[in-house]
């Protein structure tokens, strides 16, 4: 039966010997939890419940098929029949909800960050400091038999089938490149020798585990890198693999060492259609749109243009584990929506810790942050409806308790009201709409444009008072620091005021970074900024030049900034040291190509007329600018805190900013939200 919310991505798809139930992929994300045999329990709780909210097929995180393969230190490996009855409690468990599920096989190849790593040739990645061995023609054939055993193994585990990662600049992306294959012998040279390896994979793990068996194959359309495959490239080597006896075609985009972003937030929604669109034209088999998709509509927009066959979403399903649920019965308004900010995932497996989701801190802890329903209903105040607040009141009364939400405002959302203002952030308003539904549905009780003092929460009845009443800014001790110069950032996030083209933010921090990047967009560019804008200002090629050597690399369109910018700090380590690893870059880029001048170790003597005097490396300098913007940190905004602890009446709780404001961090405020309430 055709659904009739999204009848193209939520359409049966036949493979011949097996149908997937939709055209929804949840894609390979590393959690950390496939790295160690006691963390298999939940691991399979992690898979059933999104196998349970009805996508159509799940592919697991990277598992290496040999040590010098691991991405880390004894990282997930299948190469033994002892690792058997660890993976056969995951597919048990998706398969029980009815879902399909592939075992990806990942080699690191250089990428690894071990001691035993090989790669087509020696050639360092800059982001492991260990250098490869490049492997001898024994070497790859070895491991060619690794993947082979690999493969077995996950048939006799029960997978569906196996994905082979040959994206992102693994192992077999490394044969595929000149970057990285210097080689002379018959694995290196012409392209019909550097896929040689990737080719010869799948025709013998095709010929080991029959026909009726899903082989899926993760294909690097745009390498993004210097040394990158040309488009011609490109299809000669899926046509190959498809040859070799590929049963699905997956896409990926950019090698972790590219210098442009493929998934953080500020990439426009499904950026990268177009190329999938043109792979498909040349393949017979299925193909797999991937990257910045979020949302159902844009994924049945693709499917309905004939650009793919699926859609992979993976951060989508750690946000949200009953997407497909949500969509198939017309509740796309209550998807909890990925805003690609890689704070809880992808920054979480980098710094080799458990991934979750900032908006969702259950992901990855589903056996241990359990939202039951309470049988003893308490009477709870949360007051603040910011992130930490509509987090615990949402989670409490979904657990089944009567919430009132006290906000002192006009609207909810605190924080994110002014991080969705900055260019690239805009997805963060749908996290704001995801919690006002929430309040609707859940039945929490909104009182708008209450300033509550603690006197009048005393006498309402309550049995727990949550205090998420958030921060307010720090003003720094700076001679004439109250000159009309002067801004903060909610002047100019919240309340719009007026900016000059000449400024300095005092404060490198996160907010500092947001408050350079707003000021630094083009009024004349409509947000979210426009695909072609984004593909020019990073030097993206989204046609796929045939004669392209940089793998979809061109030029950037370098454009005069919109403001001369200076962003200073006190501190003398780098500017935006506390940002995210996997997104941080990014704002500094941002900012580098905009001229944005840097400055650490700097004081601040005082502000006049002229404008901001410093001395930096001990030398005085005046900037002549026309606004001074303070980003430098803030108090926590606490005085409903009693000043002791009380044997009687209600019981107090502190979270979010109001309980530590050194840092904004919407990831720790969401999270102690969701935990509090879940234990009252």
């Amino acid at each position: 039966m055709t659904n009739p919310h999204y009848p193209h991505l939520l359409a049966p798809l036949d493979l011949g010997f097996t149908t997937l139930r939709n055209r929804v992929m949840m894609g390979s994300m590393h959690t950390g939890l496939e790295d160690r045999f006691y963390n298999y329990a939940k691991l399979a709780a992690y898979f059933r419940e999104r196998a349970r909210g009805g996508v159509g097929l799940i592919v697991t995180g990277g598992i290496s098929p040999d040590r010098r393969g691991w991405l880390l230190p004894f990282g997930g490996t299948l190469n033994s029949v002892f690792d058997l009855w660890n993976h056969r409690r995951v597919t048990a468990a998706v398969h029980q909800e009815g879902g399909k599920i592939l075992l990806q096989i990942l080699h690191a190849g250089r990428y690894g960050y071990q001691p035993l790593v090989v790669s087509a040739s020696a050639v360092k990645s800059p982001i492991s400091k260990f250098r490869p061995r490049a492997l001898s023609e024994k070497g790859i054939e070895s491991t060619i038999r690794d993947y082979i055993r690999c493969a077995r193994l996950a048939q006799r585990a029960g997978y569906d089938g196996v994905e082979i990662m040959g994206s992102e600049g693994y192992l077999l992306n490394q044969f595929l490149c000149a970057r990285t294959n210097l080689r002379t012998d018959k694995w290196g040279g012409a392209i019909e020798n550097r896929m040689r390896l990737p080719v010869d994979i799948v025709r013998r793990v095709r010929a080991a585990v029959g026909a009726n068996f899903i082989i899926m194959y993760r294909h690097s359309l745009l390498d993004l890198i210097d040394g990158g495959n040309s488009w011609d490239d490109v299809v000669t080597v899926a046509k190959a693999l498809e040859q070799a006896g590929v049963t699905i075609m997956n896409t990926g985009y950019g090698w972790h060492e590219a210098r442009v972003p493929t998934i953080v937030t500020s990439v426009p929604r499904a950026a990268f259609r177009s190329v999938a669109a043109r792979l498909r034209q040349e393949l017979s088999i299925p193909v797999v749109a991937s990257n910045r998709i979020n949302m159902p509509a844009e994924a049945e927009d693709i499917l309905r243009n004939g650009d793919a066959d699926m859609i992979s979403m993976a951060r989508p399903f750690l946000a949200d584990p009953d997407f497909v649920n949500k969509a198939a019965t017309g509740r796309s308004d209550q998807i909890n929506t990925c805003i690609g900010c890689n704070q809880a995932c992808l920054d979480h497996t980098f710094a080799n810790q458990r991934a979750s989701c900032l908006v969702n801190p259950r992901a990855g802890h589903e056996t241990e942050l359990v939202y039951a329903k309470t049988s003893k209903k308490r009477r709870v105040a949360v007051v603040g409806a910011g992130p930490a607040g509509l987090s615990a009141a949402t989670v409490a009364a979904g657990c089944g308790h009567d919430v009132t939400l006290f906000e002192a405002s006009v609207g909810i959302g605190g924080q994110f009201n002014m991080a969705m203002r900055v260019p690239g952030k805009e997805e963060f308003s749908e996290t704001i709409r995801y919690f006002g539904r929430q309040i609707e549905l859940t039945g929490v009780k909104l009182q708008l444009n209450q300033r509550v003092t603690r006197d009048q929460l005393m006498v309402q009845g309550f049995d727990d008072i949550i205090v998420a009443t958030g921060i307010k800014p720090r003003a720094p001790r700076i001679n004439g620091v109250d000159h009309p110069k002067v801004l903060s950032y909610i002047d100019v996030l919240r309340d719009q005021v007026k900016v000059g083209q000449r400024v300095a933010i005092i404060g490198a921090g996160g907010i500092g970074f947001d408050v350079g990047e707003y000021l630094l967009h083009d009024p004349e560019v409509a947000l979210p900024v426009p695909l072609a804008h984004w593909a020019g200002e990073w030097g993206v090629d989204l046609n796929a030049a045939s004669d392209s050597g940089n793998g979809g690399l061109v030029a950037p369109k370098l454009e005069a900034p919109v403001r001369q910018i200076y962003l200073l700090q006190r501190k003398t380590s780098k500017l935006g040291a506390s940002l995210g690893k996997t997104s941080g870059w990014v704002h500094r880029a941002t900012l580098q190509r905009n001229r944005v001048e840097m400055m650490s170790g700097v004081s601040y003597d005082k502000i006049d007329d002229q404008g901001l005097h410093i001395t930096v490396d001990g030398k005085p300098r005046l900037l002549e600018v026309d606004h001074i913007i303070l980003c430098a940190g803030q108090d926590a905004l606490a005085e409903l805190m009693p000043a002791k602890k009380s044997t009687s009446g209600p019981r107090f709780h502190l979270i979010g900013g109001a309980a530590l404001a050194t840092e904004l961090d919407a990831k720790r405020a969401i999270r102690e939200g969701a935990e509090l309430a879940a234990r009252l």
